[in-house]
Protein backbone atom coordinates (compact mmCIF):
# COMPACT_ATOMS: atom_id res chain seq x y z
CA UNK A 1 0.00 0.00 0.00
CA UNK A 2 1.14 3.53 -0.75
CA UNK A 3 0.42 6.15 1.90
CA UNK A 4 0.88 9.90 1.47
CA UNK A 5 1.82 11.70 4.69
CA UNK A 6 1.38 15.47 4.54
CA UNK A 7 3.49 17.50 6.95
CA UNK A 8 5.88 14.55 6.87
CA UNK A 9 8.92 16.42 8.16
CA UNK A 10 7.11 18.13 11.04
CA UNK A 11 6.83 16.96 14.62
CA UNK A 12 3.93 14.50 14.36
CA UNK A 13 4.43 13.72 10.68
CA UNK A 14 8.05 12.64 11.10
CA UNK A 15 7.03 10.22 13.86
CA UNK A 16 4.24 8.82 11.67
CA UNK A 17 6.79 8.19 8.93
CA UNK A 18 9.04 6.48 11.51
CA UNK A 19 6.16 4.25 12.59
CA UNK A 20 5.15 3.30 9.06
CA UNK A 21 8.71 2.39 8.07
CA UNK A 22 9.32 0.39 11.26
CA UNK A 23 5.99 -1.38 11.76
CA UNK A 24 4.41 -1.79 8.32
CA UNK A 25 5.37 -2.75 4.80
CA UNK A 26 3.74 0.34 3.30
CA UNK A 27 5.43 2.61 0.81
CA UNK A 28 5.56 6.19 2.12
CA UNK A 29 5.43 9.40 0.13
CA UNK A 30 6.22 12.28 2.46
CA UNK A 31 4.89 15.72 1.53
CA UNK A 32 6.35 18.86 3.03
CA UNK A 33 7.27 22.46 2.30
CA UNK A 34 10.70 21.91 3.89
CA UNK A 35 13.09 19.06 4.67
CA UNK A 36 13.32 19.56 8.46
CA UNK A 37 13.83 16.28 10.39
CA UNK A 38 14.82 14.38 7.24
CA UNK A 39 17.97 13.22 9.03
CA UNK A 40 15.71 11.22 11.32
CA UNK A 41 15.48 8.63 8.53
CA UNK A 42 18.43 9.29 6.27
CA UNK A 43 18.01 9.95 2.58
CA UNK A 44 18.16 6.42 1.18
CA UNK A 45 15.21 4.62 2.80
CA UNK A 46 13.95 2.19 0.15
CA UNK A 47 10.24 2.66 0.96
CA UNK A 48 10.35 6.42 1.48
CA UNK A 49 10.25 9.21 -1.07
CA UNK A 50 9.88 12.92 -0.35
CA UNK A 51 7.97 15.55 -2.30
CA UNK A 52 7.66 19.29 -1.77
CA UNK A 53 4.41 21.14 -2.41
CA UNK A 54 2.39 23.94 -0.87
CA UNK A 55 -1.22 23.15 0.05
CA UNK A 56 -2.07 26.79 -0.63
CA UNK A 57 -1.07 26.28 -4.29
CA UNK A 58 -3.75 23.96 -5.71
CA UNK A 59 -1.92 23.38 -8.99
CA UNK A 60 1.05 21.77 -7.26
CA UNK A 61 -1.27 19.64 -5.10
CA UNK A 62 -3.23 18.51 -8.18
CA UNK A 63 -0.02 17.46 -9.93
CA UNK A 64 1.26 15.61 -6.88
CA UNK A 65 -1.98 13.66 -6.37
CA UNK A 66 -2.21 12.71 -10.04
CA UNK A 67 1.36 11.39 -9.91
CA UNK A 68 1.35 9.62 -6.54
CA UNK A 69 -2.24 8.27 -6.54
CA UNK A 70 -2.01 7.07 -2.91
CA UNK A 71 -4.11 4.30 -1.40
CA UNK A 72 -4.24 6.22 1.88
CA UNK A 73 -3.49 9.73 3.11
CA UNK A 74 -2.52 10.81 6.63
CA UNK A 75 -3.04 14.56 6.59
CA UNK A 76 -0.93 16.32 9.22
CA UNK A 77 0.19 19.50 7.45
CA UNK A 78 -1.02 22.75 8.94
CA UNK A 79 -0.38 25.70 11.20
CA UNK A 80 -0.01 23.96 14.60
CA UNK A 81 0.46 26.88 17.00
CA UNK A 82 -2.50 28.23 18.95
CA UNK A 83 -0.68 31.44 20.05
CA UNK A 84 0.23 32.22 16.42
CA UNK A 85 -3.43 31.92 15.44
CA UNK A 86 -4.23 34.95 17.60
CA UNK A 87 -1.62 36.98 15.70
CA UNK A 88 -2.69 35.86 12.21
CA UNK A 89 -6.07 34.11 12.15
CA UNK A 90 -6.39 34.41 8.37
CA UNK A 91 -3.13 32.58 7.67
CA UNK A 92 -4.15 29.84 10.10
CA UNK A 93 -7.44 29.33 8.24
CA UNK A 94 -5.76 29.41 4.83
CA UNK A 95 -3.48 26.52 5.72
CA UNK A 96 -5.66 24.48 8.09
CA UNK A 97 -8.94 24.80 6.17
CA UNK A 98 -8.41 26.02 2.60
CA UNK A 99 -5.29 23.87 2.28
CA UNK A 100 -7.39 20.83 3.18
CA UNK A 101 -9.97 21.81 0.56
CA UNK A 102 -7.21 21.85 -2.04
CA UNK A 103 -6.08 18.38 -0.90
CA UNK A 104 -9.59 16.91 -1.13
CA UNK A 105 -10.29 18.53 -4.49
CA UNK A 106 -7.01 17.16 -5.87
CA UNK A 107 -8.18 13.65 -4.94
CA UNK A 108 -11.45 14.16 -6.80
CA UNK A 109 -9.69 15.59 -9.86
CA UNK A 110 -7.35 12.56 -9.90
CA UNK A 111 -10.37 10.24 -9.73
CA UNK A 112 -9.19 8.55 -6.52
CA UNK A 113 -10.75 8.11 -3.10
CA UNK A 114 -7.95 7.11 -0.70
CA UNK A 115 -8.72 6.37 2.94
CA UNK A 116 -7.86 9.71 4.50
CA UNK A 117 -7.04 10.32 8.16
CA UNK A 118 -7.00 13.98 9.18
CA UNK A 119 -5.17 15.18 12.26
CA UNK A 120 -7.38 17.48 14.30
CA UNK A 121 -7.08 18.74 17.85
CA UNK A 122 -8.89 18.30 21.14
CA UNK A 123 -8.82 22.08 21.45
CA UNK A 124 -11.93 22.13 19.28
CA UNK A 125 -13.86 21.05 22.40
CA UNK A 126 -12.80 24.32 23.95
CA UNK A 127 -14.49 25.46 27.14
CA UNK A 128 -15.00 22.18 29.00
CA UNK A 129 -16.65 22.15 32.41
CA UNK A 130 -14.82 20.17 35.04
CA UNK A 131 -17.69 17.71 35.47
CA UNK A 132 -17.70 17.01 31.71
CA UNK A 133 -14.31 15.27 31.90
CA UNK A 134 -13.21 12.87 30.58
CA UNK A 135 -14.34 14.05 27.14
CA UNK A 136 -15.83 11.73 24.53
CA UNK A 137 -16.77 12.53 20.94
CA UNK A 138 -20.28 13.71 21.92
CA UNK A 139 -18.89 16.55 24.03
CA UNK A 140 -20.33 19.97 23.03
CA UNK A 141 -17.91 21.97 20.89
CA UNK A 142 -17.01 25.38 22.36
CA UNK A 143 -13.72 26.44 20.70
CA UNK A 144 -12.00 29.44 22.28
CA UNK A 145 -9.20 30.38 19.84
CA UNK A 146 -8.83 30.94 16.08
CA UNK A 147 -6.67 27.80 15.93
CA UNK A 148 -9.36 25.70 17.63
CA UNK A 149 -12.02 27.02 15.25
CA UNK A 150 -9.79 26.22 12.26
CA UNK A 151 -9.34 22.63 13.44
CA UNK A 152 -13.08 22.30 14.05
CA UNK A 153 -13.73 23.64 10.55
CA UNK A 154 -11.29 21.12 9.06
CA UNK A 155 -12.93 18.33 11.05
CA UNK A 156 -16.42 19.22 9.82
CA UNK A 157 -15.04 19.70 6.31
CA UNK A 158 -13.83 16.10 6.42
CA UNK A 159 -17.30 14.95 7.38
CA UNK A 160 -18.88 17.04 4.63
CA UNK A 161 -16.63 15.52 1.95
CA UNK A 162 -17.43 12.05 3.32
CA UNK A 163 -21.19 12.66 3.07
CA UNK A 164 -21.37 14.66 -0.14
CA UNK A 165 -18.36 13.47 -2.17
CA UNK A 166 -17.94 9.93 -0.78
CA UNK A 167 -14.34 10.47 0.31
CA UNK A 168 -13.53 7.92 3.07
CA UNK A 169 -12.36 10.48 5.64
CA UNK A 170 -11.63 9.64 9.28
CA UNK A 171 -11.32 12.49 11.78
CA UNK A 172 -8.79 12.13 14.59
CA UNK A 173 -8.96 14.41 17.62
CA UNK A 174 -5.65 13.97 19.47
CA UNK A 175 -5.01 15.48 22.88
CA UNK A 176 -1.63 17.01 23.83
CA UNK A 177 1.09 15.19 21.89
CA UNK A 178 4.59 15.39 23.35
CA UNK A 179 8.01 13.91 22.61
CA UNK A 180 11.29 14.40 20.75
CA UNK A 181 11.42 16.96 17.88
CA UNK A 182 8.59 19.13 19.19
CA UNK A 183 8.82 22.91 18.80
CA UNK A 184 9.67 24.88 21.97
CA UNK A 185 6.48 26.83 21.31
CA UNK A 186 4.79 23.97 23.20
CA UNK A 187 5.00 23.71 26.97
CA UNK A 188 6.86 20.40 27.45
CA UNK A 189 9.45 21.17 24.77
CA UNK A 190 9.82 24.71 26.12
CA UNK A 191 10.67 23.42 29.60
CA UNK A 192 13.00 20.73 28.25
CA UNK A 193 14.87 23.14 25.98
CA UNK A 194 15.38 25.66 28.77
CA UNK A 195 16.73 22.97 31.09
CA UNK A 196 19.10 21.66 28.41
CA UNK A 197 20.33 25.20 27.70
CA UNK A 198 20.95 25.80 31.42
CA UNK A 199 22.86 22.51 31.69
CA UNK A 200 25.00 23.51 28.71
CA UNK A 201 25.72 26.94 30.20
CA UNK A 202 23.86 28.74 27.40
CA UNK A 203 21.44 30.62 29.68
CA UNK A 204 21.03 31.72 33.27
CA UNK A 205 19.60 29.04 35.63
CA UNK A 206 16.03 30.34 35.45
CA UNK A 207 12.97 28.80 33.79
CA UNK A 208 10.20 31.23 32.89
CA UNK A 209 6.71 29.75 32.99
CA UNK A 210 3.08 30.65 32.43
CA UNK A 211 0.06 29.01 34.05
CA UNK A 212 1.08 25.71 35.67
CA UNK A 213 -2.31 24.77 37.13
CA UNK A 214 -4.13 23.77 33.92
CA UNK A 215 -4.69 20.02 33.55
CA UNK A 216 -3.96 18.40 30.20
CA UNK A 217 -3.93 14.90 28.77
CA UNK A 218 -0.34 14.40 27.60
CA UNK A 219 0.24 11.56 25.12
CA UNK A 220 3.52 10.46 23.58
CA UNK A 221 3.72 11.38 19.90
CA UNK A 222 4.86 7.84 19.11
CA UNK A 223 1.63 6.48 20.58
CA UNK A 224 -0.24 9.03 18.48
CA UNK A 225 1.63 7.85 15.37
CA UNK A 226 0.51 4.28 15.97
CA UNK A 227 -3.07 5.54 16.35
CA UNK A 228 -2.99 7.31 12.99
CA UNK A 229 -1.76 4.17 11.27
CA UNK A 230 -4.34 1.96 12.98
CA UNK A 231 -7.03 4.42 11.89
CA UNK A 232 -6.01 3.84 8.27
CA UNK A 233 -6.48 0.09 8.71
CA UNK A 234 -9.36 -0.21 11.17
CA UNK A 235 -11.18 3.09 11.51
CA UNK A 236 -14.68 3.69 10.15
CA UNK A 237 -14.86 6.43 7.49
CA UNK A 238 -17.00 9.37 8.51
CA UNK A 239 -16.32 8.84 12.22
CA UNK A 240 -14.48 11.10 14.67
CA UNK A 241 -12.09 9.56 17.18
CA UNK A 242 -10.53 10.99 20.32
CA UNK A 243 -6.99 9.84 21.05
CA UNK A 244 -5.31 10.40 24.41
CA UNK A 245 -3.92 8.76 27.51
CA UNK A 246 -6.96 9.25 29.74
CA UNK A 247 -4.73 10.79 32.45
CA UNK A 248 -4.74 14.46 33.44
CA UNK A 249 -1.48 16.16 34.46
CA UNK A 250 -0.77 19.75 35.44
CA UNK A 251 2.00 21.86 34.00
CA UNK A 252 3.49 21.85 37.48
CA UNK A 253 3.73 18.04 37.39
CA UNK A 254 5.51 18.16 34.03
CA UNK A 255 7.96 20.81 35.20
CA UNK A 256 8.70 18.99 38.47
CA UNK A 257 9.41 15.76 36.59
CA UNK A 258 11.79 17.44 34.16
CA UNK A 259 13.60 19.34 36.91
CA UNK A 260 14.09 16.06 38.79
CA UNK A 261 15.84 14.66 35.69
CA UNK A 262 18.47 17.40 35.82
CA UNK A 263 21.34 17.87 38.25
CA UNK A 264 21.32 21.64 37.66
CA UNK A 265 20.02 24.05 40.31
CA UNK A 266 17.25 25.97 38.54
CA UNK A 267 14.99 28.78 39.69
CA UNK A 268 11.41 29.06 38.39
CA UNK A 269 9.89 32.47 37.60
CA UNK A 270 6.42 33.39 36.35
CA UNK A 271 6.36 35.23 33.00
CA UNK A 272 3.09 37.11 32.24
CA UNK A 273 3.91 36.95 28.51
CA UNK A 274 3.49 33.17 28.62
CA UNK A 275 -0.15 33.30 29.75
CA UNK A 276 -2.77 32.72 27.04
CA UNK A 277 -5.80 34.97 26.42
CA UNK A 278 -8.05 32.01 27.31
CA UNK A 279 -6.65 29.06 29.28
CA UNK A 280 -8.87 26.03 29.77
CA UNK A 281 -8.62 24.59 33.31
CA UNK A 282 -9.00 20.86 32.57
CA UNK A 283 -9.16 18.70 29.43
CA UNK A 284 -8.87 14.90 29.71
CA UNK A 285 -9.56 12.35 26.97
CA UNK A 286 -12.00 9.48 26.78
CA UNK A 287 -10.63 7.36 23.91
CA UNK A 288 -13.00 4.42 24.43
CA UNK A 289 -14.51 4.71 20.95
CA UNK A 290 -11.16 4.46 19.15
CA UNK A 291 -9.88 1.72 21.44
CA UNK A 292 -12.92 -0.40 20.62
CA UNK A 293 -12.60 0.26 16.90
CA UNK A 294 -8.87 -0.38 16.58
CA UNK A 295 -7.48 -2.09 19.69
CA UNK A 296 -5.18 0.89 20.21
CA UNK A 297 -3.83 1.73 23.65
CA UNK A 298 -1.05 4.11 24.73
CA UNK A 299 2.14 2.22 25.55
CA UNK A 300 4.64 4.91 26.58
CA UNK A 301 4.63 6.32 30.12
CA UNK A 302 4.74 10.08 30.52
CA UNK A 303 8.02 9.81 32.44
CA UNK A 304 9.58 8.16 29.38
CA UNK A 305 8.17 10.83 27.08
CA UNK A 306 9.61 13.59 29.25
CA UNK A 307 13.00 11.90 29.58
CA UNK A 308 13.23 11.34 25.81
CA UNK A 309 12.24 14.95 25.10
CA UNK A 310 14.90 16.30 27.45
CA UNK A 311 17.51 13.95 25.98
CA UNK A 312 16.62 15.08 22.45
CA UNK A 313 17.14 18.73 23.36
CA UNK A 314 20.46 17.92 25.00
CA UNK A 315 21.58 16.24 21.78
CA UNK A 316 20.29 19.13 19.65
CA UNK A 317 22.32 21.60 21.66
CA UNK A 318 25.43 19.42 21.51
CA UNK A 319 25.21 19.50 17.69
CA UNK A 320 24.77 23.26 17.45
Amino acid sequence: MRVLVTGATGFVGSHVVDHVLEHTGWEVVGLSRSLRHVTAWGRTMPRLSLRTADLNEPGSVDALMAEVRPDAVIHLAGQPLEPLSWQDPAATFRLNVIGQVHLFEAMLKAGIRPRTVIGGSALMYGLVKDEENPIDEDQPLRPTSPYAVSKLSADFLGYQYFISRKLPVLRMRPFNQIGPRQSPEFVVAAFAKQIAEIEAGHREPVIRVGNLTSVRDFMDVRDAASAYCLAVERGEPGEAYNVGSGEGRTGQFVLDQLLAMSSATIRVETDPERFRPVDLPRIVCDATKFRRASGWAPAIAIETSLRDTLHWWREELSRS
